[in-house]
């Protein structure tokens, strides 16, 4: 298996509404995945719950990795996230990205913390919602 990487899995996950949701959890993020977003940690579950969710509010969107880096096992990235809210409005949040890969290449643990740079004060909460 070719080792993941953030585009890939946010492409999948969001932006490619032909891509079922569990068929992408499974390509890029092992059974026991875990995430930490802005403080919150989410075990796999709660992250399809949030992944479903922000589904079913955005129209489209695209990522911008910026910065990528790969050190055996270790990924780490800043990304920005545009995205087309269904409601007609645009938001653009910027993450700092760490993250540990398991053996076959998929994200097992990643840390993060986001930024709005533009959008509602409710979009601040989007790497949360459920």
């Amino acid at each position: 298996m070719t080792s993941s990487d953030i585009a890939r899995a946010i492409n999948d996950l969001l932006f490619s509404p032909g891509v079922d949701l569990a068929e992408a959890l499974d390509r890029h993020f092992t059974p026991d995945y875990r995430q930490r977003t802005n403080g919150v940690w989410s075990d796999r579950t709660s992250f399809a719950r949030h992944i479903t969710r922000l589904r079913s509010l955005i129209r489209s969107g695209h990522i911008e990795v910026h910065d990528e880096l790969r050190d055996g096992l270790r990924y780490a990235d800043r990304h920005t996230v545009t995205l087309s809210h269904r409601d007609g409005h645009t938001s653009r949040t910027e993450v700092y990205l760490f993250a540990e890969l398991a053996p076959d290449g998929r994200f097992q643990r990643v840390e993060e913390t986001t930024l709005l740079i533009t959008g509602q004060l409710d979009d601040e909460n989007l790497g949360l919602i459920k």
